[in-house]
């Protein structure tokens, strides 16, 4: 498997942390928590990982696509509140702040996502979304 550093920034592998979880690279065990699953899917923005976006996104607000732009560099993931999520919940709250690069320069997405556990697996229902551009 993968050892280069996880882009979601804990620290860890790739292996060892969201790998695990990507369709296009492991085993696409559930996330256990809305965190981790947060977390994943940040990766897999980073890593170009549609099919994991679209297999953890809930069936009521799932696009039919959501190619990640090549020309977005992911640079830092930062976890900013967590409100329930746990493996005894049933929903979750995750807020973020992710800093990207594009061809416009270094920006910052912010979101309020929403989660719920459905059959055991933590899926994306939607998020508010704030951006910005900056330093």
């Amino acid at each position: 498997m993968d050892d280069r550093r996880c882009p979601c920034g804990t620290g860890e592998t790739l292996a060892a942390c969201c790998g695990r979880y990507l369709l296009g690279l492991g085993d696409a065990k559930p996330a256990p928590t809305a965190e981790a699953l947060m977390r994943s899917r940040y990766t897999a923005f980073a890593l170009g990982d549609e099919a994991h976006l679209l297999a953890t996104w809930h069936p009521d607000t799932r696009p039919e696509s959501c190619a990640p732009d090549r020309g977005t560099r992911w640079l830092h993931l930062t976890i900013d509140d967590v409100v329930g999520g746990s493996p005894f919940h049933t929903d979750g709250v995750v807020e973020f702040t992710a800093v990207y690069r594009d061809e416009a320069g270094r920006g910052e997405l912010h979101e309020r996502s929403r989660f719920v556990k459905a059959d055991g697996s933590w899926l994306y229902v939607d998020g508010v979304v704030r951006t910005g551009r900056g330093r």
